[in-house]
C-alpha cells in the first residue's frame, strides 16, 4: 500500500482499531478519528463544518426508525412479565427429554429471538430465570449455561433484529432482505443446538439428572399457556416477517406494527402497568441512544475514508491481487471472525464495512448472501472467548458456583455449530437468500 491513500488507510483503520483495543468507547473512538480526518482530508475547519453537517444527516436517516421500535418490542415483552408465561408455556408442553430444561431454554430463547430486538436482554432474562433452577436440579453448569448464551446470539439472526437493521443501514443492502435472510439459518441453529443438547445428555446422563418431582401436565391444562401465551406472542413474529416478506410494509411499518402488537397484547392481558411502559421506555431511549451516538460516528467514518481516497486505493489492491472471489469472501469471514475475539459487533461493522462492501460491489457478490453471513459472523463473536459480550453477560447473572472456565467450555460446542453453518451459507448460498428471494 503506497501513496497518499495508503497513509490515510493506516491512520483511519489503524488508529480507530488502536483506539478500540486500548477500551476508548466506540462512538468516541469513532468520532475522535473522524475530527483528525475531517481536518486532514477535507480542508481544515471547512471539513469540520462538513464533518458536523453530515453527523446530523446520518441519525435523521428514515431507515434508522425501526431500531428504537424493535428494541421496545423486546423491553414490553420483559418487563410485564409475558416473557415469564411464554417460558411456562414452553415448559409444559417439553416433557421427558434428556436435557429438559436447556431444551427449554433454546425454545424459549428461539420464540423471544421472534419479538426481542435486544441479544443481551434476552440471554440476561433467560440466564436469571432458568439457570438457578438447572442448577438446583443438579445440571452440571456447562451444560446450564451454554444453550441460554447460544440462543441470545441466535437473537441477532431471527428478526426483529436492531443490529441487522443497523447493518443494513450502514452496508446499503436491503434491510428487509437482510432481515427475512436471517429466519432459516436462525431456525436451523436452533434445532441443532436441541439436536446436540438431547445427544449431549444421552451420551453422559449425569449432566442434567432426571426430575421424579416435576408436575406432569396432560389434556388442556399441558396446552393452555401455549394458546393463551406463546401462540400470540409468535402471531406477532407473523405478522412482521409477512409483512416483511410479502413487500407490502417497510422495516419502518414492520417495527410500528410490532411495537403496537406487542403494546395490544400486554394491554389484552392487564399487565401494560405505567411503570412497565415508563421501565421498557427508558430501556429502549438507553440502548437506541447508545446505537445513534454510534452510527453518527460510522457514518462519517465511511465518507472520510472515501473522501481521502483510502477506501478506492484498498478496494483497487485487494482486487488486483488476482484472489478469486471465493478467496476473498472467505478472507473477508476470517476477519470478521478475528476481530470477533476482540472488539464488539457494532466496532466490526464500523472498522469493515467502509471497506467490504465497495468489494462486494466491484465484485458483484449477492449483497443478501453476503449480509446473511456478516450477521453469522457478528453472532458468532458475541460467543467468542475471552471477551465475547454473551459471555460477560451470563457471568453477570450467573451464580457465584459457575466459573469463567464453566462458561468458556459450554460455549465451544455452539460456536463449532455456528461455524458449521457458516460454511454451509457459504457452499450454499439459498439457505440465505431464498426467503429473502420470496419478497414482493
Amino acid at each position: 500500500m503506497s501513496g497518499g491513500w495508503g497513509f490515510a488507510a493506516w491512520l483511519m483503520l489503524g488508529g480507530s482499531t488502536v483506539l478500540l483495543f486500548i477500551g476508548m468507547p466506540v462512538a468516541f473512538t469513532f468520532i475522535t478519528i473522524n475530527i483528525v480526518g475531517a481536518w486532514l482530508y477535507m480542508g481544515g475547519e471547512p471539513g469540520l463544518v462538513q464533518l458536523a453537517r453530515s453527523s446530523v444527516s446520518s441519525v435523521t436517516a428514515f431507515s434508522l426508525t425501526p431500531i428504537p421500535l424493535f428494541v421496545l418490542m423486546g423491553e414490553v415483552l420483559f418487563h410485564t412479565g409475558l416473557a415469564l408465561k411464554v417460558i411456562e408455556g414452553v415448559e409444559r408442553l417439553i416433557r421427558r427429554l434428556p436435557g429438559r430444561l436447556a431444551v427449554v431454554a433454546v425454545v424459549a430463547g428461539t420464540v423471544f429471538s421472534a419479538i426481542s430486538g435486544s441479544t443481551i436482554a434476552t440471554t440476561a432474562m433467560l440466564g436469571s430465570l432458568m439457570l438457578p433452577v438447572m442448577l438446583a436440579r443438579g445440571y452440571h453448569p456447562v451444560l446450564a449455561t451454554g444453550p441460554i448464551m447460544a440462543i441470545g446470539a441466535v437473537d441477532m439472526l431471527i428478526p426483529p433484529s436492531a443490529l441487522t437493521v443497523l447493518l443494513g443501514s450502514l452496508s446499503g443492502i436491503s434491510i428487509s432482505k437482510l432481515l427475512v435472510g436471517g429466519v432459516v439459518p436462525g431456525v436451523i441453529l436452533s434445532i441443532a443446538f436441541v439436536v446436540w443438547i438431547i445427544v449431549r445428555v444421552r451420551i453422559s446422563p449425569e449432566l442434567a439428572p432426571k426430575d421424579d418431582t416435576e408436575v406432569q401436565y396432560s389434556g388442556w391444562a399441558r396446552w393452555q399457556p401455549f394458546f393463551a401465551y406463546v401462540l400470540p406472542t409468535l402471531s406477532i413474529f407473523a405478522v412482521v416477517v409477512g409483512a416483511l416478506a410479502d413487500g407490502w410494509a417497510t422495516p419502518t411499518e414492520c417495527a410500528a406494527i410490532g411495537a403496537f402488537a406487542t403494546m395490544l397484547l400486554a394491554l389484552a392481558y392487564r399487565v401494560l402497568t405505567r411503570e412497565a411502559v415508563l421501565k421498557a421506555l427508558k430501556g429502549t431511549a438507553g440502548i437506541s441512544g447508545m446505537i445513534l451516538f454510534i452510527i453518527l460516528g460510522a457514518t462519517t467514518f465511511a465518507q472520510i475514508l472515501s473522501f481521502s481516497g483510502a477506501s478506492n486505493g484498498l478496494v483497487q489492491f485487494i482486487t488486483g491481487q488476482g484472489l478469486s472471489t471465493a478467496m476473498i469472501v472467505v478472507g473477508m469471514m476470517l476477519i470478521l471472525i478475528f476481530l470477533g475475539v476482540f472488539v464488539d459487533q457494532v466496532s466490526m461493522m464500523m472498522i469493515t464495512l467502509p471497506i467490504f462492501m465497495p468489494i462486494v460491489q466491484s465484485l458483484q457478490i449477492d449483497p443478501v448472501w453476503f449480509g446473511v453471513m456478516f450477521l453469522i459472523c457478528m453472532q458468532l463473536g458475541l460467543l467468542l472467548p475471552p471477551h465475547g459480550l454473551l459471555l460477560m453477560t451470563m457471568r453477570g447473572v450467573a451464580p457465584p458456583q459457575v466459573t469463567m472456565a464453566h462458561i468458556f467450555r459450554a460455549v465451544v460446542p455452539y460456536v463449532v455449530m455456528s461455524l458449521v453453518l457458516l460454511a454451509a451459507v457459504f457452499w450454499f448460498p439459498p439457505i440465505a437468500t431464498w426467503l429473502p428471494g420470496l419478497i414482493g
